[in-house]
Order: C-alpha cells, then sequence, then structure tokens
C-alpha cells in the first residue's frame, strides 16, 4: 500500500495557490484521497488526504516546502497508518446531521455551548460553514444576521434527549439552533406554507376587526378563556366573530392596505419564488386579507376562513368549514398531494398551538417567534431573526440572496 499522508498548509491566500499546489502534486503521481480548503479573512487552510508513490515521497515534500518558502505558507505532513485510514473510511456510512446555529450575533460561547452538545451526544463535527454574510463592526445595523451551519456525524442513541440539550442553548443563550437528518430531503424541499397572523402579518386580523367593531375586550376575553381551555377552539372562533356583525366591508380594506409585514417575508418569499418553491397560505384567518398578501407576493395557494358578507357587512358568521389545527394538517397534505410533492419535501411555518399538527407532519416545521410552549413541542423554531432566517435552515446563503 503507498503512504498516505496528510497535508496541511497554512498561510496568505493569493488567486492559483492551490492550483500550483495540484500541479506539483500532480508531477509527482499523487492521488488525492480528501481535500478540504477554507479561506478565513484572507488566510489559506488547505488540508489534503494523499497516496504517494513511495518513490516521490521525498521529492514531493521537498517541491511543496519549496513553494511554501516562495509564498509565506507553512507545510505539515503527517503520516497516517492504513489501519487509521480504513477506520475513517468506515466511518463513511454513518449517519450524517446538520446542526444551524442563528442568531444577531454569535459569541465563542454559543459555538462553544452547541459543540459541547454535539460531543456528549457522540457526534464529531466534520465542517463548520458560515452561512450569513459579512457585517461592518462599524455601521449600527440593528437588524444584522449571523449564522453558522455545523456538518456532524455520529450514532445518537436519545434524539429526544439531544433535543431537550439543544433547546437548552436556545433557552440560555440569544441564538436559535435547529437540527436536521441531513439526507436528500434537507436539500429537496419544495413545498413552503405559512401560518398568516402573527407570522407572515405582525398581528392577529381579529383583533384589529374587533378594535374597529368596538368589540375588542370582549373577543381578548374570549380569547383568553380559550388559551386556558375553557372554550374549545371552534366555539370561541365563532363568539369572537359574532361579535364582528354588521361591520362595513371598507374597514376590511383599509386593514388589508395597512397590514404590517413581518421582519424578513419580501426577502424569503421573493427568494423561495425564484428558487421555484411553491408558496401557500394555510390561517386560521381570514382569506380576504390572505388573498391580499397572495396578491403581493404571486403565492401558489391559500386556504383560510372564508367571511359571510351580505350588502356590504359582514354576519357576523363563516361560510363552510372552520380552517382549526386538524384541518391545516389536512390542507397542508393535500396541497402537497396536489403539485406532486412528497410531505418529507414540505416546510410549514405558525406560531400558534392550532400550528402544531401541521408542524409535526411537514419535512421541516418551524416555531416562529413562538411562546414557550408551542417552541418546546415544535422540532424546530427561530426566535432571533426575521422569517428570512428560515433560508439558513434550508442551506441557503446570504451571498446567494439579493439584499
Amino acid at each position: 500500500m503507498r503512504p498516505i499522508l496528510l497535508l496541511n498548509i497554512t498561510g496568505p491566500d493569493h488567486p492559483g495557490l492551490t492550483a500550483e499546489l495540484a500541479a506539483q502534486l500532480a508531477r509527482h503521481g499523487v492521488n488525492v484521497l480528501d481535500i478540504g480548503q477554507a479561506v478565513i479573512h484572507d488566510r489559506l487552510n488547505l488540508g489534503m488526504l494523499l497516496e504517494v508513490p513511495e518513490t516521490e515521497d521525498a521529492a514531493m515534500r521537498r517541491a511543496l516546502q519549496h513553494i511554501g518558502d516562495q509564498h509565506g505558507l507553512h507545510a505539515e505532513f503527517t503520516t497516517i497508518a492504513p489501519d487509521d485510514y480504513e477506520h475513517w473510511v468506515a466511518a463513511e456510512g454513518r449517519p450524517r446531521f446538520i446542526a444551524t446555529l442563528l442568531g444577531r450575533k454569535l459569541g465563542a460561547a454559543n459555538i462553544a455551548h452547541l459543540a459541547q452538545v454535539a460531543a456528549l451526544h457522540g457526534l464529531n463535527i466534520d465542517g463548520i460553514t458560515r452561512l450569513s454574510g459579512r457585517f461592518s463592526l462599524r455601521a449600527d445595523e440593528p437588524r444584522k444576521r449571523a449564522c453558522v451551519e455545523f456538518s456532524l456525524r455520529g450514532e445518537v442513541a436519545d434524539e429526544e434527549a439531544l433535543r431537550h440539550d439543544l433547546l437548552a442553548i436556545t433557552r440560555d443563550d440569544e441564538v436559535d439552533v435547529a437540527f436536521q437528518r441531513d439526507d436528500l430531503y434537507r436539500r429537496q424541499r419544495r413545498l413552503v406554507v405559512f401560518d398568516m397572523d402573527s407570522t407572515l402579518i405582525q398581528c392577529e386580523v381579529i383583533d384589529e376587526l374587533a378594535r374597529a367593531a368596538g368589540t375588542y375586550e370582549e373577543v381578548a376575553a374570549i380569547t383568553e378563556a380559550a388559551m386556558r381551555g375553557e372554550i374549545p377552539f371552534d366555539e370561541s372562533f365563532r363568539r369572537r366573530l359574532a361579535t364582528l356583525e354588521g361591520l362595513e366591508v371598507s374597514v376590511l380594506e383599509r386593514i388589508a392596505r395597512e397590514l404590517p409585514i413581518t421582519e424578513g417575508a419580501d426577502r424569503l418569499i421573493t427568494t423561495l419564488k425564484r428558487l421555484g418553491y411553491k408558496v401557500g397560505i394555510l390561517s386560521g384567518g381570514f382569506t380576504y386579507f390572505a388573498e391580499h398578501l397572495k396578491q403581493r407576493w404571486g403565492l401558489d395557494c391559500v386556504s383560510a376562513n372564508e367571511l359571510d358578507i351580505e350588502d356590504g357587512r359582514l354576519t357576523g358568521r363563516v361560510k363552510g368549514e372552520i380552517v382549526n389545527g386538524e384541518k391545516k394538517a389536512e390542507l397542508l397534505q393535500r396541497m402537497a398531494q396536489a403539485h406532486g410533492i412528497d410531505m418529507r419535501q414540505t416546510v410549514a411555518v405558525g406560531d400558534g398551538a392550532n400550528d402544531l399538527p401541521m408542524l409535526s407532519i411537514a419535512g421541516l416545521g418551524i416555531a416562529f417567534h413562538a411562546k414557550p410552549v408551542v417552541r418546546e413541542r415544535a422540532r424546530h423554531s427561530i426566535s432571533t431573526l426575521g422569517l428570512d432566517g428560515i433560508l439558513y435552515l434550508l442551506g441557503v446563503r446570504d451571498r446567494e440572496v439579493p439584499a
């Protein structure tokens, strides 16, 4: 068996350097078994696992050292035992995962906490990649984004315990952590659906309607009772809606024009559409407002509750079946089937307890700025960034998206 060498080269980077090094290896008949390169602040870090003809070993080392001396590089050679190489090859089949760490900024402690959890559960870090763009330390940018992606490998004995430990990081640090299997479906999502109220928009439309109708306090009391479990969702929905009887349709038009769009929604949906995703709304709110957003973004599908209107006023009733949590999950499955999309290729995003059924069946379910009870029950959550933080969970880098 030919000698196996691990070559590590560090130093100042410049164009053509990798080409020069590889050309020299080629002259000595070297096979490259593995390679990885990163440039951080114009400093090159290049690693190669090489299979070297025994007769060329010494000459190859001298040639690389000469290149290093010319360019101010440090070259280090480590001999790899054949058994160690075979053990490394055998590890190739172990499960792979992606852990995404994101927030407004990331400190060494955040990275340490994630690395410690990975080690605790027997996962090796194969690589770390920055997905977020660079930001100035001088400019005051309140909406800055920071994200790194960890490529992990290993057998996880207790995924629930791992998820619990990752959730603890998000409670203690001002960061979010997403943990996904690194499989074909993670890289091939095709359908993304959003809850509307308090997800795509920063309000609850029924509250805005109640304010216009002068029934906000009554509606708020019903909502609180429902959240305490004293009233079933469907009954609370009908009771709140009944308080809006007689409200003029012109009020709906005004509220629709003034909907407060959530940070990052425009950037996220524009990017998803450019990448060919099907994008839709699955809302326990109202189709009147969902259709307004559909036109804004050119969405593919919308399902929500249809307000009953007579003579230009609300009747206080809803047409058809109420879109509750179970209905959302059913509609997501229908949307995926209609577009010929496997459920493992779907993404669902929402903030409330009534979103949990669809979050649980989607390939990637994300609780967005949700209450603690929803975050703990959802598999993934984002609480530190805007909606465009979801792009990181899809593996999209900032440099691939227009600002």
